[in-house]
C-alpha cells in the first residue's frame, strides 16, 4: 500500500501532509512556496510510493466551490499532465483553517508560534488527510 500525500495549496505557500505506508495516520510535511510545489511532489514521488494525491477545495457554506477555488484549476491540470498515473481527489477543506488555529490555541503554543503561518498551512493539511481517511472508512 502506498501513501497518501494531502496539499492544503495557497498561492503563497502549501501545506503538505503524508499518511504512513499503512494509511493509519497523516503526518505534517515542510511547508512548500506555491512556486515550488510541482517540483517538490516530483522529487517527493521520485522517493516515496504515493498512491493519490488528496487537494483540499474551498467550499462556500452552499458546498459551492469558494472563490479561492479558482486558483486551485491551474495547479490541478498541471499536476494530471506532470504525474498522470498518480490520481488526485479534491476534498473539501472547509473550516480547516479556522480549526487548525483552534488545535494550536489548545495544545498552548504562544501566540508569536501560533503567528507562524507555515504552521498553519501544515496543520491544514493534516486535517484535511485526516478527514479524508476518516471518510474512507
Amino acid at each position: 500500500m502506498g501513501r497518501v500525500l494531502a496539499i492544503d495549496y495557497g498561492r503563497k505557500r502549501c501545506g503538505v501532509a503524508v499518511t504512513d505506508t499503512l494509511q493509519i495516520a497523516a503526518n505534517g510535511l515542510p511547508t512548500v512556496r506555491a512556486c515550488d510545489l510541482m517540483a517538490w511532489l516530483v522529487e517527493y514521488c521520485r522517493h516515496e510510493d504515493v498512491e493519490r494525491i488528496v487537494v483540499g477545495l474551498p467550499m462556500t457554506m452552499r458546498g459551492e466551490p469558494s472563490e479561492s477555488a479558482r486558483y486551485i484549476e491551474p495547479f490541478l491540470k498541471h499536476l494530471s499532465r506532470v504525474m498522470p498515473d498518480i490520481p488526485v481527489e479534491r476534498f473539501d477543506e472547509r473550516f480547516t483553517s479556522t480549526i487548525a488555529h483552534r488545535e494550536m490555541i489548545a495544545g498552548g503554543l504562544k501566540k508569536s508560534v501560533r503567528q507562524q503561518k507555515d504552521l498553519a498551512d501544515k496543520t491544514a493539511a493534516v486535517l484535511i488527510l485526516t478527514d479524508w481517511l476518516n471518510s474512507r472508512r
